[in-house]
């Protein structure tokens, strides 16, 4: 089976996770995808494929004989879908020789337009999947599932000789809780990697350091008719906090490795107010700068108001994993060899975000990311080619063949 046609399979069982639950997971249908891998693996030879109570699927692949010395790696990806666009039954839509233009997705009135995703024209001539535009696709990561899951099909089918592989499938990636309850004991490798990126031939193994930053502010509301020199209104206070933070280092704004302050949500009366920031930087340093920055607004503006009209907490998230990766030069090294042992330049990108892999990282099993061959993820122009799933799938093996050496 290609990569492609269980891709078509898995999309089509919804697993958005719930970013409001307190359960893990987060959404018991991811169940539903993670028993049917289950099966799959048994199918596949993967005889200790098993679900445990979190929803993680683990699953050992033994070294053919003389290989078993090798150092043991292990391929990752999740089962969950953003919750977005994710609330009916998805249709998988597949365009056979795509001519590189405006691309119509369905009957829901949105198309993929090369002025709005300028990689379009150099897909011409491949066979494109999307959705009927209005859900998400599921390649996020359900391409990754599927990739993992034809790479162990052609070791069986063509005898090719490997070292320990270690598979894991899990849940609640899109909320941050991918690595919850992920047990790097069972899993058994020395390193992994996760297939979550996006186009074939990707490397990534640095992501943002983050944090998340609430703001909270005091007014004091008095009739406005008396409240000269005694109204302190909260609203405006946050709208002035804002204003103290460098509008040219917004998301919006900046690419690469350049980082951001991005406000996600704001309430306010005269009374209190609330902000809510997430910071990210690639370089520690610049992050903790981040920090001190939003630390001197609110001491000025509690100096200019009174003394604890405004209350900063920063909560750390996730490090750059970069700081554990590059520890360990083998594990990006064999990835480049294997990109290009597949005809490929290897693309080593910075992920703007995080990954399991960052988690994974820093809990002792070091994990960079590879491409999967899709592209605008997280909504309904979501989309992947069948060629760039097979060439995921070819550098997956070599990268096998790469450890086995």
């Amino acid at each position: 089976m290609k990569a492609y046609e269980r891709l078509l399979k898995y999309v089509v069982v919804r697993t958005p996770s719930d970013e409001n639950s307190y359960t893990h997971p987060s959404s018991q249908c991811q169940f539903d995808l993670g028993n049917m891998l289950v099966e799959e693996l048994h199918e596949l030879g993967v005889s200790d494929a098993a679900i445990d109570e979190h929803c993680y699927v683990y699953g050992h692949i033994p070294a053919t004989p003389g290989l078993e010395n090798k150092t043991p790696i292990g391929f990752i990806a999740h089962m969950d879908t953003v919750s977005d666009f994710c609330d009916h039954d998805i249709k998988p839509v597949i365009h056979e020789n795509y001519d590189g233009g405006s691309l119509a997705l369905g009957n829901s009135g949105r198309s993929l337009e090369p002025s709005v995703f300028p990689h379009l024209p150099s897909l011409k001539g491949r066979t494109l999947i999307t959705s009927d535009g209005t859900t998400v696709l599921g390649a996020d990561d359900k391409a990754g599932i599927a990739e993992i899951m034809t790479a162990i099909q052609e070791l069986s089918e063509n005898n090719i000789p490997h070292g320990p592989l270690s598979i894991a499938f899990t849940p609640d990636e899109e909320i941050g809780a991918g690595t919850y309850a992920f047990d790097v004991e069972r899993f058994g490798a020395k390193y992994a990697y996760t297939l979550d990126g996006d186009q074939e031939g990707e490397l990534q193994y640095e992501t943002f350091n983050a944090a998340m930053a609430t703001v909270e502010f005091k007014g004091e509301s008095v009739h406005p008719g008396s409240a000269k020199d005694i109204m302190i209104n909260a609203a405006l206070v946050a709208m002035e906090f804002d204003s103290l933070l460098p509008a040219a280092e917004r998301p919006e704004r900046t690419e690469d490795h350049e980082g951001f302050y991005h406000l996600i949500h704001s309430t306010g009366s005269v009374s209190e107010a609330k902000l809510t920031y997430i910071l990210r930087d690639h370089d520690s340093r610049v992050f903790q700068d981040r920090h001190r920055v939003m630390e001197h607004a609110a001491k000025f503006l509690n100096e200019k108001y009174g003394e604890g009209r405004v209350k900063l907490t920063i909560k750390e998230q996730y490090k750059n994993m970069s700081e554990v990766i590059e520890k360990y030069p083998e594990i990006t090294e064999k990835a480049k060899a294997a990109i290009r042992d597949a005809g490929m330049e290897p693309a080593i990108i910075p992920v703007r975000g995080g990954t399991d892999g960052a988690q994974l990282s820093f809990m002792g099993l070091p994990c960079p990311n590879l491409g999967t061959g899709g592209h605008a993820y997280h909504g309904p122009f979501e989309h992947i080619t069948v060629e760039g799933m097979d060439k995921s799938v070819e550098i997956l093996v070599a990268l096998i063949k790469e450890f086995a050496k």
